[in-house]
């Protein structure tokens, strides 16, 4: 079983930064790619970003892409989201989620079966 925590949501103003972090636990976190996605007021969620099994390959929405940087760090079993040059648009809840199988796009909800509670990201104007 996997167990995922979200942390380090808050309000910024646009073009600040934040790092949203996300500790898994569960002995076989390594054997598997991570992904953010996030769900803004009134829209479906999206996907965000993602890093395979070692951080070999990474994949990003367009809109993000430039400013955000997903990375992990499989001894501390732990995802990261570090988000650069914030906009309003980017307000929502970000959660961290993970595939149980291999063979994945990244990209696709249906693709990952666990899911962390989610932590807010709120950018002012």
């Amino acid at each position: 079983q996997v167990q995922l925590v979200e942390s380090g949501g808050g309000l910024v103003q646009a073009g600040g930064s934040l790092i949203l972090s996300c500790a898994a636990s569960g002995r076989t976190f390594s054997n598997y790619g991570m992904g953010w996605f996030r769900q803004a007021p009134g829209k479906e969620r999206e996907f965000v970003a993602a890093i395979s099994r070692y951080g070999i390959s990474t994949y990003y929405v367009d809109s993000v892409k430039g400013r955000f940087t997903i990375s992990r760090d499989n001894e501390k079993n732990t995802v990261y989201l570090q988000m650069n040059t914030l906009k309003p648009e980017d307000t929502a809840v970000y959660y961290c989620a993970s595939p149980s199988r291999s063979g994945v796009s990244y990209r696709r909800e249906e693709e990952y079966t666990y899911w962390g509670q989610g932590t807010q990201v709120t950018v002012s104007s």
